[in-house]
Formats: structure tokens, sequence, C-alpha cells
């Protein structure tokens, strides 16, 4: 049966580099292993490799075949073994999965019937999705993930019958053979199927994510050179390759370079001498800010996106008048600070509808002093006004959307 399983994963990863040459680039970095049927139920990755159940994959058609090497695959590609951070290993786990299989439905690829799908978290990260899991935790990934240790008192379910607990590490001095690798990392085979092995440790977490970010951008290159890369796939490898530095060093950037301090060599008072030395001089700085109450963002969010505004605001003598806009304005707005007033979220915020920006950039064209900087915070999934205002817009994104013009900032 060996010779006819790995015939038929070959097949398959074969027919993916010839249809889907991203996912197909991918699945080849990943050497494929026969796994022992007592730890491994379905599939299994570690980062490092694609571990199998012989069982289970003569179970699969070719092309269902097909969706779990590109499944394990994109795994890795996304980075899920370096993201959980301190999230509950299980939901993180369903998480990825939930983020993954839509992507490879959309590609045209058949899910097995054991893939977890719900259609509304289509187009959303595993951080995104994660939040909204709380009624789905007695349901099971279709797959193992080896790469990370188990959170203590995660609550986890067992994967099954017979399972290993992920937690377990080799020990020092321990029998060799019971350990799942090697002094030297290497996987100890038996006869029924390579042993599970190790989680990451740090240093290796953050190695692979280097690399597999290499190996998704070399990906997606060969893709679009075949003009074979999906126009989702191509917006996620986009969104994945930017760079991901924290939106708050980026705010934090951007609000301090309008700072507007300069020196001047206007006459001192008579009590501090005849001669004229430069003096530094700040001049107030006005800065709209711009809520999107349809629905999208949480007050949670809300509120720390102001709070960091308001830790900004008090260096560069900034003056707020701070507006919420749906599809239509706030009617209780604006509300306006002073810099040294402490920027609150607004009691009072009717909200709900559909995202259009025209009504809050027509708002701010109408102010008796025009912004140094607007701030729109926002998912970005609106109607945006035609032309860009003659002053800067800082759009801080929730999600993937792109924006028409102005500075976009990813919120991770």
């Amino acid at each position: 049966m060996s010779d006819d399983i790995e015939t038929k994963l070959s097949a398959a990863r074969t027919r993916l580099i010839l249809d889907k040459p991203f996912l197909g680039a991918l699945v080849l970095r990943l050497p494929m292993m026969a796994a022992d049927a007592k730890w491994c139920k379905t599939t299994a990755t570690d980062a490092r490799a694609f571990y199998y159940n012989e069982q289970y994959i003569e179970s699969l058609s070719l092309k269902e075949t097909q969706f779990v090497l590109a499944h394990e695959a994109l795994h890795c590609a996304l980075s899920h073994f370096a993201r959980r951070q301190h999230r509950l290993k299980h939901r993180w786990d369903l998480a990825c999965d939930f983020a993954i299989n839509p992507l490879l439905i959309n590609e045209g690829l058949s899910p097995t019937a054991d893939a977890l799908y719900i259609e509304q978290f289509a187009d959303m990260t595993a951080e995104e999705i994660y939040p909204n899991l709380d009624d789905n935790l007695d349901q099971q990934p279709q797959d193992r993930h080896l790469y990370d240790e188990q959170n203590e008192n995660d609550g986890s379910p067992p994967q099954g019958p017979g399972d290993k607990d992920q937690t377990d590490k080799p020990k020092a001095g321990g029998n060799k053979e019971n350990d799942p690798a090697d002094s030297k990392g290497t996987l100890n085979i038996s006869p029924t199927g390579a042993s599970q092995p190790p989680p990451l440790s740090k240093t290796e977490s953050q190695n692979l994510a280097v690399q597999w970010q290499q190996r998704l951008a070399g990906a997606a290159q060969q893709a679009m050179q075949a003009g074979k890369m999906g126009a989702a796939m191509a917006r996620l490898v986009d969104h994945l390759l930017q760079p991901q530095l924290p939106w708050r060093m980026l705010l934090a950037r951007y609000m301090t370079s309008l700072a507007r301090d300069d020196y001047t060599y206007m006459r001192p008072s008579r009590r501090e001498g005849s001669a004229i030395l430069p003096s530094l001089r700040s001049s107030q700085v006005e800065i709209a800010v711009v809520l999107d109450t349809s629905g999208s963002i949480n007050d949670d969010e809300l509120g720390e996106f102001l709070g960091e505004i308001n830790a900004i605001k008090g260096q560069l003598r900034a003056r707020i008048v701070l507006q919420c806009c749906d599809a239509q304005m706030n009617d209780d707005g604006p509300w306006e600070y002073e810099p040294w007033e402490e920027l609150k979220l607004p009691k009072e915020m009717a909200g709900g509808g559909g995202t259009s920006f025209i009504p809050a950039f027509q708002w701010a064209s109408q102010l008796d002093r025009a912004p140094n900087l607007l701030l729109y915070f926002t998912d970005a999934e609106g109607t945006f006004p035609d032309n860009a205002p003659h002053y800067p817009v800082l759009w801080l994104i929730k999600g993937k959307a792109t924006v028409p013009w102005g500075q976009r900032v990813q919120l991770n």
C-alpha cells in the first residue's frame, strides 16, 4: 500500500504544480513522511515536513489529496507557527483552519469531508477569526499542528483516543528510542511510520518564519509570471509581505513629523539682554479624527486607538476635533479637545449602518481651521471621495482593504 500512497501523493503534488503553481511551489518545500497512526490520524505539519496517515490518504480522492497538501503548506507559508503569541492553542488551531480553507476553496480545490469551513470567515486572517470562536470549542482541527506547545489550562479537548499529549518533550538523559528526535533533531522512523516530532524552539520558529516568508514571495513571483495567481491569494500575499511595523510606532512617527517646531530670531525681552539668539517656538497642530461606527469595529478597539492618540497629542500641542461617521455624520458631534484635555470616547455614538467616507471629508472641508492631518479609523469597506483633500490623510485600517489615496497603516 505504501507505494500506492506515495504515487498518489506525488501525482497530487504534480497536479498542483501544473494547475496551481503558487500552491505547488509551497508544497514542494515540505518533505512527505508517512507517520505512525498512533499519533497522526489524518495529516500534520511541524513547519518542517508533511506527515500523513496512510489509511487517511487512501480514503481521499486525488483532488482531496491536493487539498490536504496545500492546506499544510499554507499553514507554513502563512507562518501560523510563529503568530499564536498569547492565544490559546486549540482556538488558534481552529482559527488557522478557518482562515486557510476558504482560500483553497476559492482556488477551486475540493475540500475533504472533515475540512472546517464557515463562509463568513472568508477573507479574514486567523487573528481576526480567533475572537469569534467562543462557541466553537467543541470542534476539532482537521489536522495536527505540531509546531508549538500546548497552553496550560487551555481547556483543549484531546485530539482523539491514544493521541499523545502535545506538550511532551524529550527529556534530557531519557531513552533515545522513546524520543521523537535524536540529538541532531532528526526523526526516528519506525516500521509503522515517523514518530511525533518535538515542538519548535523559539530560535527554530524565528528562522523558519524568515525562510517561509522568502518561499512565499518566491512562489508568488513564479505564479504571477505564469499568469496563474488568483486575486484573493495575491491580496493575501501582498498583505503578508508588507512591512509589519507596529501601528503605534507608525502613528507616532507620522504625527511627530507634523510638529511645528522652528527657530525664531525675534527680539527677546530687554530683561534677557541685548544679544539676539535663536529660540525654539512651537505652534499648535490641528488634527481631525474620524471614527468609523458602521459596526465592523468595536468600542474596545476605538478606545485603544484614541488612547494612543491621547498619549501623543500632548507632546505635539495638538488640538483634536473628533467626529463619528458610518454612512452619515453623527448628529451629536463633533467633540473638541485642547492639547491639555484628555481624549475620550463619546458616550453616544449612533451607527451600525453602511459606510461612506464622503460625508466626513465634506465636514472636514467646512471646519473653521483646516486640519493639518486627518486620521480615519476604519475597515476601509465603503465609498471614497473621488479626489484627495489638500491636507494629509492617515488611514488606520482593520482588515486587508485598500485605499485610493492617503497613507495606509495596517492595524495588526
